[in-house]
């Protein structure tokens, strides 16, 4: 599935893809909509459906990477975000971990709710995620 030799972009894709899994499972089960929009960003990046599932699968042996840069962070939070509306159900666990996921991604502690609300809201108005992006910036670390 992937050589000895990973890049830094595969190791960080694994990452997402096991932060993914890991919001989808908070609820006790891993749903059939969480699991075809966890395999959609998975092919969206390159891999196969097979690889997303054996990644889900084997998820506990991977060690995170964090992204380098403020649009890739922006990217992981908006698939985490995206990811908690797929089955319809926002749980107050599955926010916390969105929030707590955008701390760890590097987003100031104090502006994460705020970040995760906006993306959210603008999800659901069914705004393109290069308008979120754009509108979000002003949380971004510069």
């Amino acid at each position: 599935m992937f050589g000895f030799f990973e890049s830094e972009e595969t190791k960080k894709l694994k990452s997402h893809i096991k932060n993914l899994g890991a919001l989808a499972k908070i609820d006790g089960h891993l749903d059939a909509e969480e699991m075809k929009y966890i395999v959609s960003i998975g092919i969206r990046h390159g891999l196969k459906p097979d690889d997303v599932k054996h990644l889900l699968s084997n998820a506990s042996k991977i060690e995170p990477q964090l992204p380098t840069n403020d649009s890739e962070r922006f990217d992981q939070i908006y698939d985490l975000v995206e990811m908690m509306l797929a089955d319809g159900i926002v749980d107050e666990q599955e926010m916390d971990f969105c929030i707590t996921m955008a701390t760890r991604l590097g987003f100031r502690k104090s502006i994460v709710g705020m970040l995760v609300r906006k993306i959210s809201s603008g999800v659901k108005d069914g705004l393109s995620r290069e308008a979120i992006k754009l509108d979000s910036q002003t949380f971004f670390n510069y």
